[in-house]
């Protein structure tokens, strides 16, 4: 089993590693906290792009209560995931609370894509190992860069796009389940209206919420053609 979920989350050690270090470098420079507080913040928070906000915000001294409001806008998409998940984590029992913890962009599109066999309980604990080894691949980003942060110059210029390309490459992987270009041109159409219409701050939540209404009214349409009409009767 081990060999598989290493096989599977591959790319995501690839993205999260240097992301982590990234994250690791900013804090032991910019913050004056001990460095075993970056990979305990990726143990405890375990939120990428959160933890990357929470480092500025906390260098440009501002207070808890920003911080967290901050975090929760910022990682408010999860409840989008989170709900389209309800199905398949039905009766992991309390592997769900760690299940919903560990959900980050890119286990997401690991969980959501990967072949499932017919056991639900060993396809649970499948979901568990692969978000496992995914914290544990931030966790040591985290700790290799707080370390190299206290003890060699890191320039980490650009290091931030491994991101970008981790998210087209689980693009692509999720065009490939998906089998239909139609949800890509309707997260395309919803972001550039995001940027259009919306502030900075609000882009990112505003494209989801519309992308998501509009993904919810395609499923009622289809829900209610006369030939799923006829199938879900049969």
């Amino acid at each position: 089993m081990i060999p598989n979920i290493f096989r599977l989350t591959l790319p995501i050690l690839f993205g999260y590693v240097p992301l982590g270090t990234a994250f690791g470098v900013l804090f032991a420079t910019q913050l004056d906290y001990a460095w075993w507080l970056a990979p305990l913040m990726g143990v405890v928070i375990y939120a990428g792009a959160g933890q990357i906000l929470a480092v500025s915000l906390l260098a440009a001294h501002a207070g808890l209560l920003e911080v967290f409001v901050a975090m929760l806008v910022l990682n408010a998409r999860h409840v989008f995931y989170g709900l389209s998940l309800l199905r398949q984590f039905r009766g992991a029992g309390l592997k769900k609370l760690y299940l919903i913890f560990g959900l980050t962009d890119e286990t997401y599109s690991l969980l959501t894509t990967r072949p499932r066999g017919d056991s639900p309980q060993q396809e649970h604990r499948t979901d568990v190992a692969i978000t496992f080894a995914n914290q544990i691949y931030w966790v040591l980003g985290c700790t290799i860069g707080a370390l190299l942060g206290r003890s060699v110059e890191f320039d980490s210029t650009g290091i931030e796009f491994a991101l970008v390309a981790l998210f087209i490459v689980l693009a692509i992987e999720q065009y490939k389940a998906l089998g239909s270009q139609k949800p890509l041109w309707m997260g395309a159409a919803a972001a550039g209206l995001a940027l259009a219409l919306m502030p900075p701050a609000q882009q990112l939540i505003g494209a989801i919420v519309m992308v998501t209404a509009a993904l919810l009214l395609q499923y009622n349409l289809q829900r209610n053609t006369p030939l799923t009409r006829e199938a879900n009767h049969d």
